[in-house]
């Protein structure tokens, strides 16, 4: 069964385009640190903590702290709610297609 609390949770997550390049680069990366992130971006340190505190708290990346860094690194099951939604849409759509294609070749005999 499809979560959908946890579907919308991870879109809306996901909607930001500033949030979805720090996940982006965390995946690249493997691992970083709120320092690396804003190197090289033109968000200020306080925006890229709240964007990895939404990323957190939606499953996406998980910390760790070494002392004074921490850690942020990909959960990618995290994901999973989002991948089986589309997957059940996969279906949908595959089915839909395959229907229309069976009337296409029916209306040619």
């Amino acid at each position: 069964m499809i979560d959908s609390a946890n579907v919308t949770t991870l879109m809306k997550t996901l909607a930001d385009p500033t949030r979805r390049t720090v996940y982006e680069r965390i995946i690249r990366k493997g691992e970083a640190t709120v320092g690396e992130l804003v190197k090289g971006s033109q968000v200020s340190q306080p925006a890229i903590s709240q964007h990895l505190r939404a990323l957190r708290d939606a499953g996406l990346v998980s910390e760790e702290r070494k002392g004074r860094q921490v850690f942020y690194r990909p959960q990618p099951a995290g994901l999973t709610p989002l991948v089986d939604w589309i997957g059940h849409y996969n279906e949908f759509w595959r089915e839909r297609f395959d229907r229309i294609e069976k009337l296409l070749k029916e209306m040619d005999q």
